[in-house]
C-alpha cells in the first residue's frame, strides 16, 4: 500500500476527481479528512469508504475561508494525529468572455464571478495550504498536491479559471521552495479534460471536437488522475517538488 497509516485532507472530496481520490487513497491504507460544500456528495463518498473498510471523517465547508480551513486541519489532526498529505482539489468555473460587443454594447464579465473564482481556486489553495503546513512543520514531513489545469495556458471564455490555475502553478514553486527545509513536498497536477458529470452533459457534436484535439481521443478517467495524486502524495515521490504534472492525454506534447 503507497499511503499505509498517512493522514490525507482531500477538499472537493463529494464527486469527479475527488471521490476518485478519496477511495483510492482509502485503497492503499490512507486515513481520511473529506471536504466539500455539497453535503449529500460527501456522505457518498464517505459511506462508499467507509463500507469498503476504509476509515474516514467529513467536514462541511469552504475552502476559502480560513475558518473552516483550519477546522478542517484541526480535525484531522484531533481525530487522527497527524496530517501528513493535502489533496487541494476543490474548485469552481464561471464561465464567460472577458469582454465583447453585443448590439453596439460593451458586455463584462462580471466582477463577482471573477472573484468567486480567484477566491476558492487560488485563495483557497493557499488558505488550506497555509494551515495543513503547520502541523506538517512540527512532523517534519508533508506531501501537498494542488490542482490546476491545462488552462492555465489560456482558454478562451475562462480568463477568470485560467488565472486562478496559473497562480496556482505560481503558488507550488514558491511553497516548495519555501518549505523544503520542512519536509514538505509540494506539486501540482494539471488535467485536460476528465470524463465527469459536467463532461457527460455536453452535446455529443461539442464532445467530438473536443476530442479530436486529444492525441488520445478521449478525456481522462477519473481514476486515472487519483493514480497521479497517489503516486504523488507518496514516499516513491519523496525527491520531487515544486513540479507540474499535465495529465492530459498528450495536448499539450508540442507546446
Amino acid at each position: 500500500m503507497l499511503l499505509k497509516d498517512k493522514v490525507a485532507l482531500i477538499t472537493g472530496a463529494g464527486n469527479g476527481i475527488g471521490r476518485a481520490t478519496a477511495l483510492r487513497f482509502a485503497r492503499e491504507g490512507a486515513k481520511l479528512l473529506l471536504s466539500d460544500l455539497d453535503e449529500d456528495a460527501l456522505v457518498e463518498t464517505r459511506q462508499q469508504i467507509t463500507a469498503g473498510g476504509g476509515e474516514a471523517t467529513a467536514v462541511i465547508g469552504s475552502v476559502a475561508s480560513r475558518t473552516d480551513a483550519k477546522l478542517m486541519v484541526d480535525t484531522a489532526v484531533s481525530t487522527y494525529g497527524a496530517l501528513h498529505i493535502l489533496i487541494n482539489n476543490a474548485g469552481i468555473t464561471r464561465d464567460g468572455l472577458t469582454t465583447r460587443i453585443k448590439d453596439g454594447q460593451a458586455q463584462f464579465m462580471p466582477e463577482e464571478n471573477w472573484d468567486a473564482v480567484l477566491d476558492v481556486n487560488l485563495k483557497g489553495t493557499w488558505l488550506v495550504s497555509q494551515c495543513a503546513a503547520v502541523p506538517m512543520m512540527k512532523n517534519n514531513y508533508g506531501r501537498i498536491v494542488n490542482t490546476a489545469s491545462i488552462a492555465a495556458l489560456g482558454n478562451i471564455g475562462q480568463a477568470n479559471y485560467s488565472a486562478s490555475k496559473a497562480g496556482i502553478i505560481g503558488l507550488t514553486k514558491t511553497l516548495a521552495l519555501e518549505w523544503a527545509r520542512y519536509g514538505i513536498a509540494v506539486n501540482c497536477i494539471a488535467p485536460g479534460g476528465v470524463k465527469t458529470r459536467m463532461t457527460e452533459s455536453i452535446p455529443e457534436k461539442i464532445v467530438a471536437g473536443l476530442l479530436e484535439g486529444i492525441p488520445f481521443k478521449r478525456f481522462a478517467e477519473p481514476d486515472e488522475i487519483a493514480a497521479a495524486h497517489a503516486w504523488l502524495a507518496s514516499n516513491e515521490a519523496a525527491y520531487i517538488t515544486g513540479q507540474v504534472l499535465f495529465i492530459d492525454g498528450g495536448i499539450t506534447a508540442g507546446a
